[in-house]
Parts: structure tokens; C-alpha cells; sequence
């Protein structure tokens, strides 16, 4: 420590000073026999109007404890107050501070009387104001632990012998005894830190049993600070260290540090990634059960005219919820369109100029007899609609329709358990696993902060914050189909690849229009409707005898080759209604 702090410095110094025949003795040597010099090494200002003399006395017993007393005489007219300053903390690396600890302290007058001393504790020092009460001398007594340290086979005392008097101090002499003769002996004078070499040192004389330094002319809250080597094993050479927090010491990077944040990154993010590999099954439905449904959805004219028969019998907006795993804007809008297609409402374009708003008005039909029984979730959404109305124009519907798509989405998330297509709601397990990864973050950032403010390990706690961050995400793939889920998956992705191939040579033209119609709500899911709608548009040329569809009425002037872009108005301006009420935005 000594080394680093005074050797270069110092050397300079004492070579500047042999040139003028000033050099101090002893310093840096073995032993000395000459007595110190008090020269014209001045790191200070005074003037010497203050006569005030300061005499040192240290002790270094075998445990390490260092004794002091300072004998401080004022020369004249004792101050009202006098303050000595200790010095209690200070850097030791980039990783901890070193501390002194300074305790006992008693103050008295040259007679014996104890002197009021007042202690002010601050972060890095130890301020003690007395009161001399008219004497001329006072003597402070006070033990320090933490002075030694064991540097290569020395041990070494290092102390702020004096800081900041409040007075000058004309004339300052310290001597170290700790029963055995000193190694070497540094010390430097001035402002704190300052690597001036103080007025001199040696090593007490021929037979150099004690260090003595000596200082001229220290100013207010000036210091001098020494170091004296020993022979190993005169007091145990452990300083008293203090870990001081830092951002590059918190996170270091070592061998160890590195493979415990492997380990735990491998473990978690790994055993996430196998879970929710061995939870999926659709990547290997796909390759056996893909071609189940990529066909035309018809069903056979032998008993009758060819009728729409979709894979597994499954509707579009079971459809979407199955293979996004979430009820969402999209499947409510195919949904809308798929019942006008089946007969129970129909959808009105109401006139309109150009480039002014368009408007739809929904109008409830009769039950149709050649229709399917209604789902659950279709009766719901057809509630939601009316209203106990006949009729309602798209831009009318508002808060209670907000209100009753929640029903909606919460019967289609059950028809997903009720086809045992999933063993639990997708929407749950989604929001199971997504409280999981935001726990685990949370707790993954807690434990980075605690080890950052305890050990040096806090780059192993960043692990669990990636961890729960990829179980966060992770979590839009943990719903887990079943068996029959993944195949009924493969069968709609086979049926997706026909709808995008088709065209309308593979249907009989009397049959195009009702099935063509009963293919759109489902390209609406695939995101091919505008496709569908054109092919839908021209079959209804070649075999209507009016400009409209049984489900599709448009204003006057309207034509069905208008239709490709009504229904992709109404599809997106459907789509925006639904995404106001936000029950698809936030609880999906």
C-alpha cells in the first residue's frame, strides 16, 4: 500500500532534496543513526504567529491495536475549541474501502483534568471538538484498529498520525514503537492525499528501534500520514475492509459467475423449450393428418343436389380460435358473415354517396329449416347483435354490444375444452404461464439486486430475468392441444391450402353461389376473402337473375361486381367495431 502511495513521489522528493544537502534521514532505510533534521521542506502556509506544537506518541501491541496520545501544547492562549479530524474510511480498491476504527477517545489537560470532547461521526471521518477551558496543553488518548496490513513478508502500520487541526501546528513529532525495530518507514505531509514527503524521518537513533517523523508547519486541515514496515508476525496484518458498492464489481464476469449463468440459463430456457416441445403435438399431426382436409368440403350428391360439409364439421370461428389459440376480432366478423350465409340475418349496403361513410344495416331473419342447430356461442353472438331488435344498423351498435361479445368469447375459449380440443381453456393456460414468466422475471430482478448489493454474482440473477422473460413469451405456445385438437388443426391448415389452390371448375355451376358463399366466411379466416369474393361475384353473374346475393343486398345501382369490394369494406369496418369495444384487445 505504502509503496504505491509515497515511494515515487517520495523518491523524487528525497532526490531533489540531496542535491541541496536537505535530504531527510533514514527514510527508506534499514536503520539510522542520525537524529531528525527540521528543514525547509514547508508543505504549508504558515507563517509561525501560532506556536502550537503537537507530540505523537503510537503503540502497536500484538493484536494489531494501535495506542495513541497526542500531546498538543498551544504555546499561549488556549483556543475556546479545537478540533481534530480522524480519518475513518478510505478507498482500498475498486472493490472495498478500508477502515479505521477509532475508539477510547478521552481528552485531558497537562494536570489530569478530563476536558469535554464532543464526537461528530461523518461518512469518511471522525470529528472531535474539545474545549481546552483555558489550558495551555491538552492530551487526546484514543485506540485504532485496522492500521495493518500484510504486504509481501512484511506487516505494515498505516495512519493519518495528524488530520485536520483546526489550528496550525508549528512544529509536529511522531514516533511508532511496536517492540521490534522497523523494516522501512514512509510518510507524506500536506493536503489530504498529498504525496509530498514530510520534513524528515529515521528510524530513532543507532540502535533504530522506533520510527520517528517529523513535520514544519502543518496548515488547518492539513495531515500527515505515515507507514512503518515491520518484520512479519509483530501484529496480525489483516486491515478492516468494507465492500463499497459499483456497478462493473456487481455484475463481474468470471469463470465462476459465467457458469453458474449457463447452467441456470440452460436449465430454465431449456426446460421451457422441451415443455413446450412436448406439448405441441401439431408439428407432427401435420405430417400424417395435413391431407385429411385438403380437399373440396363437399358433401357427396348421391341421396341430393352436393352440400358444404367443412373438415371435422368445424365453423369458422371455431376455426380461427383453434389455430391462433384465441378468440380474436377475426373470428367474430367471419362469424357475422358465416350466419348471413346460412340464412339468419342479412346484410343490408345502405346508399351512400361517393366518398361519403358506408353504413350496413343487419336484419334478422327466421329461423332457416335446412340449417344446423345454432352453437352456443353463435346464438350469443346473434344476441349480442339485435338485441331483442329486428333490425341494427352497423354504426348503432354500441356499449351493450361491448358488454355481451365478453359471453361470446368466453363460450368459444369452452367449445375449445367441450371438442377436447384442449384439456384446459387456451386463454387460461396462456394466462397461467404468463403470470408464471412475469413472477419469475419479478423475481429474477429482485434476486440481480440483492446480489448485486451482497456478493459479486449479480450477472448469475440475470439469468432468471431472461428466463422468466422467455417464459413470458413462451407462454402464447404453451395452450396444449390434444391428440384430436392437433389432427382437427392439420385437417383446417389442409383445407386452407385447397382454398387458396381452388377455383370454381371444381363445383357444378348450379351449385357455385350457396357454396362459394359457404367458402367465404372461412377465407375471411385464412385471410383470402378478396380472392373468394371475386369467384363468388362471377358465379352469381353467370346464375342470378338479379344484381344481389340471398344474404347480400346492395343499394340501387349496385352490382355484383361490386361485391369483391363490399364485402371487404364491411369485413374491415365490422373489424374495427368489434376491436372499440376492446373485448378482443385486452382479455383475449
Amino acid at each position: 500500500m505504502w509503496w504505491d502511495r509515497f515511494a515515487r513521489p517520495a523518491a523524487a522528493t528525497v532526490a531533489g532534496l540531496a542535491l541541496l544537502g536537505l535530504a531527510p534521514t533514514g527514510a527508506w532505510a534499514q536503520s539510522g543513526d542520525t537524529a531528525p533534521q527540521t528543514h525547509a521542506g514547508v508543505p504549508g502556509s504558515a507563517t509561525g504567529s501560532s506556536r502550537t506544537t503537537n507530540e505523537i506518541d503510537l503503540l502497536l501491541d500484538a493484536e494489531g491495536v494501535l495506542h495513541a496520545e497526542e500531546r498538543i501544547s498551544f504555546g499561549g492562549a488556549a483556543p475556546e475549541r479545537f478540533t481534530r479530524t480522524f480519518v475513518t474510511r478510505e478507498p482500498y480498491d475498486t472493490d472495498h474501502d478500508r477502515i479505521y476504527e477509532v475508539t477510547g477517545l478521552t481528552a485531558t489537560s497537562a494536570d489530569g483534568r478530563a476536558t469535554e470532547v464532543t464526537l461528530a461521526h461523518g461518512e469518511t471521518t471522525l470529528e472531535a471538538t474539545v474545549e481546552p477551558s483555558g489550558a495551555d496543553e491538552i492530551i487526546l488518548s484514543y485506540q485504532v484498529r485496522g492500521t495493518t496490513s500484510e504486504i509481501g513478508e512484511r506487516v505494515e502500520m498505516e495512519w493519518a498520525a495528524v488530520g485536520g487541526y483546526s489550528l496550525p501546528v508549528e512544529e509536529t513529532t511522531v514516533t511508532v514503537d511496536a517492540g521490534l525495530p522497523p523494516l522501512a518507514l514512509s510518510c507524506a505531509a500536506g493536503e489530504p492525499r498529498s504525496s509530498i514527503y514530510c520534513t524528515s524521518s529515521d528510524m530513532g537513533g543507532h540502535q533504530a528501534l522506533i520510527a520517528r517523523f517529523v513535520q514544519a508547519d502543518l496548515d488547518v486541515g492539513q495531515t500527515l500520514s505515515i507507514v512503518v514496515g515491520y518484520p512479519s508476525g509483530v501484529a496480525p496484518g489483516e486491515p478492516i475492509l468494507d465492500r463499497t458498492w459499483s456497478l462493473t464489481s456487481a455484475f463481474s464476469i468470471t469463470p465462476v459467475t459465467s457458469a453458474v449463468f449457463g447452467v441456470v440459463l440452460l436449465v430454465l430456457v431449456g426446460g421451457l423449450i422441451v415443455l413446450i416441445r412436448t406439448r405441441g403435438r401439431d408439428e407432427r399431426a401435420l405430417r400424417t393428418e395435413a391431407a385429411a382436409g385438403d380437399n373440396a368440403p363437399l358433401l357427396s350428391g348421391d341421396e341430393g343436389p352436393i352440400g358444404f360439409r367443412p373438415p371435422d364439421g368445424v365453423h369458422p370461428g371455431q376455426i380461427g380460435t383453434l389455430i391462433d389459440e384465441q378468440a380474436d376480432v377475426v373470428d367474430i366478423t367471419a362469424t357475422v358473415v358465416d350466419l348471413a350465409v346460412r340464412g339468419h340475418l342479412v346484410i343490408e349496403e345502405l346508399p351512400h354517396e361517393h366518398f361519403t361513410s358506408v353504413d350496413w344495416r343487419l336484419v334478422r331473419a327466421p329461423e332457416p329449416e335446412d340449417d344446423e342447430e345454432l352453437l352456443r356461442y353463435e346464438r350469443l353472438l346473434l344476441d349480442a347483435l339485435f338485441h331483442n331488435r329486428d333490425a341494427v344498423r352497423l354504426s348503432e351498435l354500441g356499449d351493450s354490444f361491448a358488454t355481451r361479445l365478453a359471453g361470446v368469447r368466453e363460450e368459444l375459449y369452452r367449445d375449445m375444452v367441450r371438442l377436447k380440443w384442449f384439456a384446459r381453456r387456451p386463454n387460461l393456460e396462456r394466462n397461467r404461464w404468463t403470470t408464471t414468466g412475469i413472477a419469475l422475471t419479478a423475481f429474477g430482478v429482485i434476486l440481480t439486486v440483492l446480489l448485486a448489493v451482497y456478493t459479486h454474482a449479480a450477472f448469475t440473477g440475470l439469468a432468471v430475468v431472461i428466463a422468466g422473460a422467455a417464459v413470458t413469451v413462451g407462454a402464447q405456445y404453451m395452450p396444449a392441444k390434444t391428440k384430436l385438437g392437433s389432427a382437427v388443426f392439420a385437417h383446417t391448415l389442409g383445407f386452407r391450402a385447397y382454398l387458396h389452390r381452388a377455383d370454381a371448375d371444381d363445383v357444378p355451376p348450379s351449385r357455385r353461389v350457396p357454396l362459394f358463399s359457404r367458402y367465404l366466411p372461412y377465407a375471411i379466416i385464412f385471410d383470402n376473402v378478396e380472392r373468394w369474393a371475386q369467384i363468388l361475384a362471377t358465379a352469381g353473374s353467370a346464375e342470378l337473375d338479379g344484381d344481389r346475393l340471398p344474404w347480400y343486398h346492395g343499394p340501387a345501382e349496385w352490382q355484383l361486381d361490386d361485391f369483391a369490394d363490399s364485402i371487404k369494406t364491411f369485413t374491415l369496418t365490422l373489424s374495427g367495431v368489434i376491436s372499440n369495444t376492446r373485448q378482443f384487445r385486452t382479455l383475449s
